[in-house]
């Protein structure tokens, strides 16, 4: 058990029936978009019915770390209100929005659901790697398999950040939440695909 974020494909997010409201998300979305004179977001790719481990194809990774830290990273480098922007979503969405779009529609962890941006959210967790100096080239960039996850709960991120010591290891589970927005949104504009909590 525990919270994930993961990736969805075409079938699960227009699906009327889909037990997490995903087709009711998908329509509401469509609906405000349409409404702010912005084209509906369509194109959502078929989830890999086959994983092949490092395809880069799914997004899958575990929320196991405190995220008190990364709160507090945020607040600290972003200004007003864009720490809300990078900690409220329920679902991220390769489309450019200005503001969230929050819809009464209930998800994993709320009565309702805040959609964001993955252009922004990908601007603002940039911003705060560069803060921390985080070594992305050290870090999986595939992330379909809680490669993330394990990279910073199993010894990797330590053993890295005694080589390549600098803020970022400091605080290893702000660390992880900067790594794992970052390469999120990374996924969704590169796949086109939403990606929700679970």
């Amino acid at each position: 058990m525990g919270i994930y974020l993961v990736s969805v494909g075409a079938g699960e997010w227009f699906d009327p029936d889909e037990e997490e409201g995903r087709g009711a998300v998908a329509t509401g979305l469509n609906e405000e978009l349409r409404r702010r004179g912005l084209p509906p977001y369509a194109s959502v790719p078929e989830e890999a019915t086959r994983l092949v481990r490092g395809s880069g194809t799914r997004f899958e990774e575990k929320l196991v770390p405190s995220i008190y830290g990364f709160v507090q990273l945020a607040h600290a480098h972003l200004a007003p209100p864009e720490p809300e922007t990078l900690l409220d979503w329920s679902v991220l969405v390769p489309v450019p929005l200005d503001e969230e779009i929050e819809l009464p529609v209930e998800s994993a962890y709320s009565d309702t659901t805040v959609i964001a941006g993955a252009p922004r959210v990908l601007d603002l967790t940039r911003r705060l790697a560069e803060a921390v100096r985080l070594p992305l080239d050290a870090i999986p960039e595939a992330c379909d398999n809680l490669d993330l996850t394990t990279w910073f709960l199993e010894g990797d991120a330590e053993r890295v950040a005694a080589a390549r010591p600098g803020p970022w290891g400091e605080d290893l589970d702000a660390a992880f939440y900067v790594a794992l927005y970052l390469r999120a949104a990374q996924h969704s504009l590169r796949r086109n695909c939403p990606i929700v909590y679970t």
